[in-house]
């Protein structure tokens, strides 16, 4: 059996620790998944692009019809107290840590009934984690994806706890010895497992649109602000399947990530089979970023 570290965490109101948070087991979130979350990325005891993240745990409560039970200065409090509770009961420093704040509201505790229930008040529970960030390998060497078939709901844009599907898609690179699973619908790319992807080609980098059928990252705005910034046309628009074999460069992006060079694509080199320049000034210009939230800490 699994033993759970003693990290903090808060519950319905309470700061705990993870070995003794408990929900019911009539929790929707634990028999429907029913409940959406949100993760925050933490530098130098810093949260990182924390409104983005609040507007997009509002846009996916507002879709799941769950009132949202804090406002964004309570949610801010929680998350802070946590990194410090972090640091304590680590023994590090938080301004040396990089972390994961992770939010999850599920509908609450009734007894099983597909209907929404409306009487109930929602589950809240957040926890703070070490970031586990890319290595230096797979920053200068690139990394090995394969492709699949989008297999999951019509409704990706919800960032919901009901997450079969992708632990499915990501199983599937895992059994591959690859980092992630890029999926297409009908012939078009989606996005991946965890991650949104992107594609260069003659120095254009391209996204999916923000619709239905994909998870808008926080870092869709802020790799436009980049693109801005470093002079890379940007572009988002339906990309085909051959669009992206043929490509220049692909590239993922999440939390962790930030933003990470693919190389290998269904065990064929992607363009020169080595992380490219457009790549190199997303990433630097992602440092910068992190350099001036941490610069006014």
């Amino acid at each position: 059996m699994t033993t759970l570290p003693e990290l903090p965490c808060y519950l319905n109101g309470e700061f705990t620790t993870l070995p003794d948070a408990k929900v019911s087991v009539m929790d929707r979130g634990f028999i429907f998944g029913d409940g959406v979350y949100e993760v925050v990325p933490v530098y130098a005891g810093q949260l990182f692009r924390f409104e983005q993240h609040m507007a997009r745990l509002e846009r996916s409560l507002q879709e799941c019809r769950i009132s949202n039970p804090l406002i964004r200065e309570q949610w801010a409090d929680i998350a802070i107290q946590l990194i410090a509770a972090y640091a304590t009961s680590t023994g590090s420093s938080g301004q040396n840590t990089d972390q994961l704040i992770y939010i999850q509201i599920t509908r609450g505790v009734a007894m099983r009934d597909h209907v929404m229930p409306t009487d109930i008040t929602p589950t809240v529970f957040v926890m703070t984690n070490a970031m586990k960030s890319p290595s230096a390998e797979q920053r200068e060497k690139g990394v090995a994806c394969v492709t699949a078939d989008d297999f999951r709901w019509q409704k990706a844009h919800i960032k919901a706890t009901s997450l079969l599907g992708a632990v499915f898609a990501r199983q599937i690179s895992f059994d591959a010895g690859a980092l992630e699973t890029v999926m297409f619908r009908d012939g078009y790319l989606s996005e991946a497992a965890a991650s949104n992807v992107w594609v260069v080609k003659d120095g254009q980098l391209l996204g999916t649109p923000k619709d239905n059928l994909v998870l808008e990252g926080i870092r869709y705005g802020l790799i436009e602000e980049i693109c801005q910034a470093q002079g890379i046309p940007f572009a988002l628009r339906r990309i085909s399947h051959a669009e992206v074999l043929a490509a220049d460069e692909v590239l993922l992006s999440s939390a962790t990530k930030e933003v990470l060079p693919v190389t290998l694509l269904d065990g064929q080199p992607v363009g020169s089979g080595q992380p490219g320049p457009v790549y190199g000034k997303l990433y630097a210009g992602y440092q910068q970023v992190k350099a001036k939230l941490t610069s006014v800490a």
